[in-house]
């Protein structure tokens, strides 16, 4: 008997601890920062609460307020390293390389923004070198059960344009489901994968096209506020962070 006494105190004790752990793990890479991470890179974080998840962390800050470090990374093209015409199922749970292109997956998205209110930053860079960025106050992307619908809202300009309200309020459509309200399947026809509505202003996911080619309209990474429907950007990368 006092040998059970003892083994259910032991369990009591791990269980405890075990909560505690859990408690401080980093639910997003704001939680990094706050802790006193500032450099940038790979990190886990675990906006479900008990599977790991790796992310690349913003954390440099270019001195405003709105833009201090704690970025968590959920969408990045970079060098068309990684093919983004995918079927739902990856896009639901995420794929690529964390160390260059990746999206971070739809439920896990779904996961980081359902407690907590978060902001959107989309940085653009075309192959001459110009960079500009588009800045949404509230993002938040929903449960599967409502095909993950994107809400956003709250732009501000930094000098990319306003693409992505467009998409506010629609599923997320892949090839291999279409949920857009356009006639023909949206992501079948500009080759990518997004909230599309009839069809897009942004493809991000799209054909990582080398600048402008004419001949291939509005299938590449493009954002039209800023460079129209024939110039794929060099880098597009949509990143989020916990407003307090």
């Amino acid at each position: 008997m006092a040998m059970l006494v003892f083994l259910a105190a032991l369990l009591s004790v791990a269980l405890v601890s075990g909560c505690s752990q859990h408690k401080d793990w980093p639910v997003d890479c704001s939680d990094l920062y706050k802790a006193g991470q500032t450099v940038s890179g790979i990190y886990s974080i675990y906006p479900a609460g008990d599977i790991p998840v790796s992310v690349y962390c913003q954390m440099i800050s270019d001195g405003n307020e709105e833009d201090k470090g704690g970025w968590t990374v959920i969408q990045r093209r970079m060098d068309g390293s990684v093919n983004f015409y995918r079927p739902w199922n990856q896009y639901k749970r995420g794929f690529g390389n964390v160390e260059g292109e990746y999206w971070l997956g739809l439920e896990n998205m779904y996961q980081l923004t359902r407690n907590n209110k978060y902001m959107l930053r989309v940085d653009l860079e075309d192959f001459e070198g110009n960079k500009v960025f588009a800045l949404y106050s509230s993002f938040s992307v929903g449960p599967e059960a409502g095909e993950y619908k994107l809400k956003v809202s709250g732009f501000k300009d930094g000098g990319a344009g306003d693409s992505l309200s467009y998409h506010n309020g629609f599923k997320f459509s892949t090839f291999d489901k279409d949920q857009d309200v356009y006639v023909n399947n949206c992501a079948k026809q500009f080759l990518g994968a997004f909230w599309y509505s009839k069809c897009h202003y942004a493809n991000p996911n799209g054909v990582y096209l080398w600048g402008k080619d004419p001949t291939l309209y509005a299938i590449g990474n493009v954002w039209s506020t800023w460079k129209g429907y024939t110039v794929g950007m060099k880098s597009i990368s949509m990143k989020i962070k916990r407003v307090s």
